[in-house]
């Protein structure tokens, strides 16, 4: 099955998704930048595999050929977020602006490189890190230009996510994927509170790198993460972005 046929098949519990359920007027536009993706997610009908004693008795190689054909579904899929370019860095004119891949790499070098915090799973934040945008692959990179408001943009993801962790199929990986992005989503551990603190401190440093690049002035984005820091290192990396950037303009 190709990419473009996966799409149209992503499994739910025997639900049915529309174009207005997933997508907001406001997306639909022809106006908006996200209408392309959006219109290329097939509304669909289709049940989970349930157990069956056919299936029981199927062969470990046709299993795995399932199991692959899944993954290689899914990594279609993510595809997407190598190509998507963050929508932040387009409206302010920026050549050549970073993917979200780009940015969920960088963060998850963040996560390995930090020092060791007590109490911290570092494997964890690494993976958070990788798959919190992973949505978007869906949706698109969704900011608050676009008038989407936050609880929609949230439903949205979260609907997005359910369609790729069925795609996957593997229901350990599924789950786990499913799991550290709703924990992230709802900041609901301290590794999720280093995480959302990498995210801030990864755009900042992007916009650092255009205007010592670009000559941009992008003022907004530090303005749009000061006091927000949760955690200690998060503060100390964005303090350290702050006083580069301060030495840059004497």
């Amino acid at each position: 099955m190709s990419g473009s046929q996966a799409l149209t098949s992503l499994c739910s519990k025997s639900h049915r998704y529309s174009y207005s359920s997933l997508f907001p007027p406001s997306i639909l536009s022809s106006s908006n930048p996200h209408r392309r993706i959006a219109l290329q997610i097939r509304p669909s009908t289709v049940r989970m595999s349930s157990s069956h004693p056919a299936s029981s008795s199927a062969s470990s190689t046709t299993s795995s050929a399932s199991s692959a054909s899944s993954a290689i579904d899914f990594l279609t899929l993510c595809h997407r977020l190598k190509t998507t370019k963050r929508a932040g860095w387009i409206r302010r004119g920026v050549k050549g602006p970073e993917s979200i891949a780009d940015h969920m790499y960088r963060m998850g070098i963040m996560a390995l490189v930090a020092s060791d915090i007590p109490g911290i799973d570092r494997d964890r934040c690494i993976k958070m890190a990788l798959v919190h945008d992973i949505a978007e692959a869906i949706v698109g990179d969704i900011t608050p230009s676009d008038g989407v408001p936050k609880s929609e943009k949230s439903r949205m993801e979260r609907e997005a996510l359910d369609r790729m962790c069925a795609l996957l199929g593997e229901p350990s990986r599924a789950k786990e994927i499913h799991e550290l992005w709703m924990e992230y989503e709802d900041n609901s551990s301290p590794e999720a509170n280093i995480v959302k603190d990498l995210d801030k401190v990864e755009m900042i440093l992007q916009a650092l790198e255009y205007e010592n690049e670009q000559g941009h002035d992008l003022e907004e984005f530090f303005q749009s993460t000061a006091g927000k820091f949760q955690t200690e290192v998060g503060k100390a990396w964005a303090a350290e972005i702050a006083s580069r950037r301060k030495k840059n303009k004497h």
